[in-house]
């Protein structure tokens, strides 16, 4: 018996058809490269047609512990409540000194964006909110951004040698990121994120096609299912500006009709193209998702453009700007080579010649403190 949680009828058979409509698509298996070292051609196939592509047992087991001993340690430093500087131990909370916005709350089983102008308006349709125990606490944190600076776990998942090669495949050798998020989704309090369309800059670009707003990928530590997992609508990567509220109208509620969730295990990581249209619903289950979210743009997207969204910029991208937001790339290639010494690490090319050399050391963990001011969202 699938665990949706504290859901309605109508709502749990919602999840089920859409859990079975997922696994019909086939769209999962294992990173693969040719004897060319080209990206599967079934894959990419697949990723271009559904806008979104699940690679199975990306994180060892080995891994996983690492990142979840970090995932303790987060969330004993959170803020004791969404305004306290300290945590429940009386300690400088996580991100209390950062000038960045890293911490994101909701009320427990809430929609915080959905339905506002936030994030020029890209969530035009409120989620449904289920009503949370009455012992809960008033606020949680759902996101977190910046979220390297905190974990070196995460910092050394983020250089994947696999991952990194896909993004060079998508995006080519010239691939720069986007951010990066820690998304917590905890049993009975994970809030909903409405569904919406990442891409901001590029949607009248004379230029524009299904790739030019990126990507993200998705590593689960616990695997994600139908009841809190993100849902996608395969194909809409391909059609442009979608107008969200008409399809809820369509369908009559915010189950989008054609909609399919991300069903995920632990260690896996999805590819999703950011003008897909995606969305999640409150995490009324019993069990955990938490998401390590890393996204990359190609090059071309970003130079000499003015950033937009939750991420915006004061003037448009250069070579300077991106470049010193790239550094977060060679700095996690080097903390991984630490950790996997046997690994073949990634060599990210547009770096490779700078005068800088981007080792892992305690000077460099002050140097990307506040990264993510510099993150490049379009």
């Amino acid at each position: 018996m699938l665990d949706y949680g504290n859901q309605s009828s109508e709502m749990q058979e919602y999840l089920a058809l859409g859990e079975r409509r997922a696994k019909q698509l086939n769209n999962r298996g294992p990173i693969k490269f040719d004897h060319n070292g080209k990206l599967d051609s079934k894959i990419l196939e697949d990723y271009t047609k559904f806008g979104f592509y699940i690679f199975e047992s990306v994180y060892s087991p080995d891994e996983l512990k690492d990142i979840e001993n970090d995932l303790f340690d987060i969330l004993e430093r959170l803020p004791k409540n969404k305004n306290a500087k300290l945590d429940k131990k009386g300690r400088p909370a996580l991100g209390s000194d950062c000038k960045a916005n890293t911490l994101f709350w909701s009320k427990p089983l809430g929609d915080p964006f959905g339905g506002t102008k936030l994030a020029n308006g890209r969530y035009p349709v409120k989620m449904i909110e289920p009503q949370p125990a009455p012992d809960h606490s008033a606020e949680v944190v759902y996101l977190i951004l910046g979220s390297l600076q905190f974990s070196e776990a995460y910092l050394r998942a983020y250089a994947h040698p696999k991952l990194l090669a896909v993004a060079e495949q998508i995006n080519g050798e010239d691939f720069v990121p986007f951010t990066d998020a820690l998304f917590i989704k905890e049993p009975g309090k994970g809030a909903s994120i409405s569904w919406h369309q990442d891409g901001v800059t590029h949607w009248d670009n004379p230029n524009w096609d299904q790739f030019c707003h990126g990507f993200n990928f998705m590593g689960q530590l616990y695997g994600s299912t139908a009841a809190n997992g993100v849902w996608i609508v395969p194909g809409t990567h391909k059609l442009g500006k979608v107008n969200i509220k008409a399809l809820v109208d369509k369908s009559g509620s915010e189950r989008l009709e054609e909609a399919v969730p991300l069903i995920c295990e632990a260690g896996d990581v999805a590819i999703t193209n950011r003008q897909v249209l995606h969305g999640s619903f409150a995490n009324t289950s019993d069990d955990w998702r938490v998401t390590i979210n890393f996204g990359f743009h190609k090059k071309s997207s970003v130079l000499n453009v003015l950033g937009g969204g939750v991420h915006s910029a004061v003037k448009a991208y250069d070579e300077e700007h991106i470049n010193t937001r790239s550094r977060l790339i060679p700095y996690a290639v080097d903390a991984r080579k630490k950790r996997f010494p046997n690994e073949k690490p990634f060599l990210y090319k547009p770096l490779i010649n700078s005068e800088k050399k981007y080792i892992w050391d305690k000077n460099s963990k002050l140097d990307i403190k506040d990264y993510n001011l510099l993150d490049m969202s379009i």
